[in-house]
């Protein structure tokens, strides 16, 4: 499987509680109707909670705080079968419309120059 992980940062503009609501109800829905354009296998948001409660596990792992990274306000993890599917998606014009709709949307609400994302092959140590 193939999975892109997008680290989300908002838009200044937003609240953490205006971001993580239009994510889930607003942009969650159009991937999800994108779907089959896009060859996306599953697709999970995960929403950050207060800070605080993670300043105690980077510190109990050596992380500390004056080191720790960036805190992001939810976190994207999309899954392919293949790079192949992934790629196939860029060849139709159904596929680059949805690719380009998912885009527009993510901009009125994600940060893209403090929002990384990478590609990589998930590895099941086990489920």
């Amino acid at each position: 499987m193939i999975k892109l992980t997008f680290c989300l940062t908002r838009l200044p503009h937003l609240s953490v509680d205006e971001f993580q609501d239009y994510w889930w109800n607003k942009h969650a829905p159009l991937v999800k109707s994108h779907r089959a354009a896009l060859r996306i296998k599953r697709y999970v948001q995960m929403h950050s909670l207060p800070v605080e409660l993670s300043d105690g596990l980077r510190e109990g792992r050596g992380s500390g705080l004056e080191n720790a990274p960036a805190i992001y306000d939810g976190v994207a993890q999309l899954w392919w079968e293949s790079a192949g599917d992934l790629l196939a998606v860029l060849e139709t014009e159904e596929g680059l419309n949805a690719s380009r709709a998912l885009y527009e949307d993510e901009s009125s609400f994600i940060d893209f120059r403090k929002s990384p994302l990478w590609l990589g092959e998930e590895k099941v140590v086990f489920e």
